[in-house]
């Protein structure tokens, strides 16, 4: 059974730092393409950041490119999402999620536009970003 859990969230003065973690297992093949969502309230759900399976490669929003950073240690079977730079604006429920596919989907350059919902997604974890 695919189960993803995340970890890492909190409340960090705004220009701070966080590092979300995202434990992936159940799965029989290759570490999975992981993406990155929030959302914050009365928001709609938003795509942050994607890492592909096949190749590694990594896509952003727009809104976070040059302040996240997407990685995976695959011995670890565990996806890292290090937040730099964070403003107020930041501030949602993080989560991760897997569909199962080699690479990202939507993707335009290094952008990544998701607009369908993943297949599998973690329990989310809050972060804050308050001074």
């Amino acid at each position: 059974q695919v189960q993803l859990v995340e970890s890492g969230g909190g409340l960090v003065q705004p220009g701070g730092s966080l590092r979300l973690s995202c434990a992936a297992s159940g799965f029989t093949l290759d570490y999975p393409t992981i993406g990155w969502f929030r959302q914050a309230p009365g928001k709609e759900r938003e795509g942050v950041s994607c890492i592909s399976s096949r190749d590694g490669i990594t896509y952003y929003a727009d809104s976070v490119k040059g302040r996240f950073t997407i990685s995976r240690d695959t011995a670890k079977n565990t996806a890292y999402l290090q937040m730099n730079l964070l403003k107020p604006e930041d501030t949602a429920v993080y989560y991760c999620a897997t569909d199962g596919l080699p690479v990202c989907p939507e993707t335009y350059g290094s952008t990544w536009s998701p607009k369908r919902a993943f297949d599998y997604w973690g329990q989310g974890t809050q972060v804050t970003v308050s001074s």
